[in-house]
């Protein structure tokens, strides 16, 4: 078998199912190409795609522009590790903090990783800076959170599905419910050793649950008054995807690259990831201002790929595409225009029990239990009729189609979704 040989659909699945770990469980449908909002699977079918690998293709599949500039760099220089400089990665570095009104930047490749190193720098701060005696630092964290799956994020994770016989766990962590300022409010003034407080903007993978109006700024004012770090994780809601160029951004319209505007919240720490490539190569980062990225010096974190020349090349161009093309400003459009008409729908099916979301990250809740397989096969329905999606949570369908959509193609995939649904009600 070569890795140009055409594979049936059942003979891909199989090869996964025969030499590939069964961490996943995915829909069944094998792609082979990507363009734009669309998918095609090994028979040539075409599909629009309402996942963007969990909205890490905000720009659109395989966009000409980043394609470009990872073919290029590749061709010139892909890797020097970190023990010497490349000519890349100043200008990332330089492009991405002015673009995200930042001093410093850290790059590394994955969402988990990039979390990661938040909580290590959140760490460091609170022992030099603040004055934290050391291995006494708590952070704290919110009920049904997802940052990933390392040993250190599943220790405060509670999706019992992820920590299950992985234990023993890291220390350090409150949990507190989210989206409940009291709480956090009891938590910050009872506890002298909290360094953060990291949480999610919308809380994606728990089902796209979006905070009351102003929790997060009066959250951040808490952080502020106890001199705690503020840590957003915007792997998945950043660059574009809520409608802003950061969920955090509120009604800043800093994604318009003549926008001059002030954000809503401005983090302490940002957790970038996901799009920040447009899906074409492992790329994600933390960016925090000189007075707490200045904790870490040489020899406290790396990593041999993070901050490569490829990864920077396609980052700056993920970037530009964001801003040049107003895809922030399009998925407010549309993710307005698509809850209204999933909104209006759902008064008339009783088996929508809400819609919810912002910008074009959002989810149905259908009226079933977590434990039913109704999202399931109302997802492998959707899929027949040329649309895919995941149900995340049992019960709940995460939409979040490629932010380059156009008006027209999402009403089709409206139409798309009501007549699934329908074809489901008793």
């Amino acid at each position: 078998m070569t890795v140009l040989e055409q594979l049936t659909s059942q003979e891909a699945i199989d090869l996964e199912n025969n030499y590939g770990a069964h961490n996943y469980h995915p829909l069944p449908v094998v792609l082979s190409r990507g363009e734009g909002v669309y998918v095609w699977d090994v028979n040539g079918t075409q599909y629009f795609d309402f996942l963007s690998a969990y909205s890490a293709v905000n720009q659109g599949h395989c966009h000409p522009k980043i394609v470009n500039a990872l073919v290029h760099q590749a061709q010139t220089l892909a890797l020097t590790s970190r023990a010497f400089y490349n000519d890349m990665l100043g200008k990332y570095e330089k492009f991405a903090t002015e673009f995200f009104k930042f001093e410093k930047l850290l790059p590394m490749n994955t969402g988990a990783e990039a979390v990661e190193t938040a909580l290590k720098i959140a760490r460091k701060w609170a022992y030099e800076v603040k004055g934290i005696d050391e291995n006494e630092a708590e952070i704290i964290v919110c009920k049904n959170n997802f940052h990933g799956r390392t040993t250190t994020i599943i220790s405060f994770s509670n999706d019992e599905n992820a920590r299950k016989n992985f234990g023993p766990f890291t220390k350090g962590f409150i949990k507190i419910e989210y989206d409940n300022i009291q709480v956090l409010k009891e938590v910050l003034e009872s506890n002298k050793n909290i360094a953060a407080f990291l949480v999610e903007p919308i809380q994606g993978e728990a089902g796209v649950y979006v905070p009351s109006e102003g929790y997060l700024a009066t959250a951040k004012r808490l952080c502020e008054n106890h001199n705690v770090l503020f840590i957003a994780d915007e792997v998945q809601t950043g660059i574009a995807r809520t409608g802003r160029l950061l969920a955090t951004c509120g009604n800043c319209n800093c994604a318009d690259k003549n926008c001059s505007g002030t954000p809503e919240v401005k983090p302490d720490i940002l957790i970038l990831g996901k799009a920040l490539s447009g899906g074409a190569y492992p790329v994600s980062a933390v960016l925090a201002n000189n007075e707490i990225m200045n904790v870490i010096k040489p020899g406290n974190h790396g990593s041999t790929f993070g901050g490569n020349p490829i990864a920077a090349a396609v980052a700056i161009a993920a970037l530009e595409v964001v801003r040049d093309e107003h895809l922030a400003e399009n998925a407010d459009k549309l993710g307005k225009i698509f809850r209204a008409e999933l909104s209006e729908f759902a008064r008339e099916n009783e088996l929508i029990k809400l819609v919810r979301g912002k910008g074009l990250l959002n989810a149905i809740v259908i009226n079933d239990t977590e434990d039913s397989d109704t999202a399931w096969n109302i997802c492998l329905k959707l899929r027949d009729n040329g649309l895919l999606a995941k149900p995340t949570h049992g019960n709940i369908i995460r939409f979040a189609p490629p932010l380059v959509m156009t008006e027209n193609q999402l009403y089709e995939c409206i139409e798309i979704i009501k007549k699934t649904i329908t074809s489901f009600q008793k």
